[in-house]
């Protein structure tokens, strides 16, 4: 059985509840964070939490913990489940009981849930996977909301195509970010990644530091009509880590391949990542927080 932290008590999984007058519940306001563990050690939580109160910032949401508070539970809750090897961790920040059923009253709840961490078919990195495009985008894309109509929407769709993720398109055909993920290529042997309108991924920001020892990478809108371009394909996010992508819809990417740009950014980030885990190494991403240090609540940036 696992532990979770629920409002200022740790308690077993099936104990764990919130009221169902929670607007979390009632209209899906308020804001998480997914990451996992190396080696039992958060991968970059600091900058997961600094991204939690920058989405609750955006959305309007207070919360009622500074950014070490949360970080120091969150470590405590990992401790209190060393049967799950390395953890998938979940910090989700409620928008609480409100007296109108729609309005934030500053009563939100903190929750950190941790499970054993899944692994993904080793044949998705090996072979590549598929992914689809959907015509939709997220409400407030800077920040990481619990409002996941469109994700789960756009998910049931891939599922149901075969692909294991879905791109999200607009108005203008521009390729912006997955349901869950964000998105590379490889045009011209130059990588690229979308600048705007996207959530910034921890991952995401990772693999940009990692990527500018080996080539040369540009953040830029990317369109539709690129696709026959593109060289190499991949999709990054803490659950799936780095995934090749070899077709998008029904259109191979080049030879439908794995390829070896890919490849090398899967084996910096996978060398990294244990390396981090270890205390051993941790690379200067940019900064989340913009207001203040670290250890202050309710900052604000991306």
């Amino acid at each position: 059985m696992d532990t979770y932290y629920i409002d200022g008590q740790f308690v077993d999984d099936d104990k764990a509840f919130i009221s169902a007058n929670d607007i979390i519940v009632l209209r899906g306001f308020g804001v998480f964070d997914f990451l996992v563990t190396y080696h039992r050690r958060p991968f970059h939580l600091e900058e997961h939490v600094g991204r939690l109160q920058n989405s609750a910032a955006r959305i309007g949401l207070h919360i009622r913990h500074t950014t070490t508070e949360i970080c120091q539970i969150v470590r405590e809750t990992v401790s209190r489940n060393p049967h799950q090897g390395e953890s998938a961790i979940r910090i989700v920040y409620t928008g609480g009981i409100s007296s109108d059923g729609l309005t934030p009253e500053g009563r939100g709840i903190l929750m950190v849930m941790v499970a054993q961490r899944p692994d993904l078919p080793p044949r998705l990195y090996t072979e590549g996977a598929k992914v689809i495009t959907v015509d939709a985008g997220r409400f407030l894309p800077a920040a990481k909301s619990t409002c996941y109509l469109s994700a789960v929407h756009a998910t049931q769709a891939a599922k149901n195509q075969g692909a294991v993720e879905a791109l999200y398109v607009d108005r203008e055909n521009r390729i912006l970010e997955g349901a869950t993920t964000n998105f590379f290529c490889f045009i011209d042997d130059r990588l690229i990644t979308p600048r705007q309108d996207v959530l910034s991924g921890v991952t995401r920001s990772v693999i940009m530091e990692l990527a500018k020892g080996f080539f040369d990478l540009e953040e830029k809108e990317i369109r539709m009509c690129e696709v026959p371009r593109m060289r190499e394909v991949f999709i990054t996010a803490s659950n799936k880590e780095v995934m090749p992508v070899v077709m998008i819809n029904d259109l191979p990417i080049a030879d439908g391949r794995v390829g070896w740009r890919v490849r090398k950014i899967m084996e910096a980030f996978s060398d990294y990542a244990d390396s981090y885990g270890q205390g051993k190494s941790r690379l200067p991403l940019p900064r989340l927080l913009i207001e203040g240090e670290a250890g202050k609540s309710g900052a604000t940036g991306s």
